[in-house]
């Protein structure tokens, strides 16, 4: 075999066990995290794991980095692809649409970030912090432009009423059963109540 073929392999490997902890995180949260269920996830063996990483708290560390930044991404990526005119309340509610199917459907690692986050110990926390700010910053701009658009009802602080939607959006992850309620009946339920919620009241434009 190749260096470079050794090197792939590795990498591979390596993708593999991080995928296999953010599974494992998911399910079983930061103190119920074990290498060995992670190794078995990864169909490793487990001492395999220090190869890549020094600690069970270094490997938690990264399925949780790599989360965070698969949310933000796949969340601006929807944004991207909408119509330059689109009305900020619009953007809005497409935020909400591929953050839920972000966290519910297309990651194990966004889903154990947002579960995981609040469990770890404040140094690794900290860490992580960054990451959170540059998300909720992008949550941040589309509310106000929602509110420069006059659609935000002011009699609502925008930081409070964000985090209140983040807050439940987030909770989803807790609670959603695929065998119970499609996934698109949760975002049609989430954006109509992001837009309701959030909307100038009609007897205030009356």
């Amino acid at each position: 075999m190749t260096e470079a073929a050794r090197d792939t392999k590795s990498a591979r490997t390596r993708r593999r066990v991080v995928d296999a902890a953010a599974h494992v995180l998911l399910r079983r949260g930061y103190a119920g995290t074990r290498l060995s269920d992670v190794a078995e996830v990864a169909q490793v063996q487990a001492p395999a794991i220090y190869y890549y990483f020094s600690s069970r708290d270094e490997l938690i560390d990264e399925a949780v980095a790599v989360g965070l930044d698969r949310a933000r991404s796949l969340v601006t990526e929807a944004l991207a692809e909408a119509p330059a005119d689109a009305p900020a309340i619009d953007r809005l509610a497409i935020a909400v649409a591929a953050h839920l199917r972000t966290l519910l459907t297309h990651s194990d690692h966004a889903a154990a970030a947002v579960r995981t986050v609040p469990q770890l110990p404040e140094a690794m926390r900290e860490r992580h912090r960054q990451a959170q700010r540059d998300y909720v910053a992008v949550w941040r701009a589309l509310v106000a432009q929602v509110r420069e658009e006059g659609d935000l009802d002011p009699a609502l602080d925008p930081g409070t009423a964000l985090m209140v939607v983040l807050g439940a959006l987030n909770w989803t992850a807790e609670w959603w059963d695929p065998a119970r309620g499609s996934l698109e009946g949760v975002i049609e339920a989430a954006q109509r109540l992001v837009r309701d919620g959030l909307a100038t009241s009609q007897a205030d434009g009356a």
